[in-house]
């Protein structure tokens, strides 16, 4: 069984970020503005990240623009049948 990786302390900034940008602005922050939150001055670097958080299910968008970004609520653990 193979165990992920926690999120690494960017990514957890990231998407605190995110999350609370989405409640106060009612939509995601630009590539720039998660960046400036986070330390990040290449707009690369928080691509980068954001596809991390991609690949591992927490965000998704619709069209190639990250604006188009939105949290995923997070899948239940599948466990494993046993046998007896």
């Amino acid at each position: 069984m193979r165990r992920e990786r926690p999120l690494s302390v960017r990514q957890e900034a990231i998407m605190r970020l995110i999350r609370s940008w989405i409640i106060e602005h009612g939509e995601v922050p630009t590539i720039r503005q998660i960046g400036a939150s986070v330390g990040l001055s290449s707009t690369s670097s928080v691509a980068y990240q954001l596809g991390q958080l991609e690949e591992r299910g927490l965000i998704s968008r619709t069209g190639r623009d990250w604006s188009s970004c939105q949290l995923e609520s997070p899948k239940p653990h599948r466990r494993a049948l046993r046998s007896r």
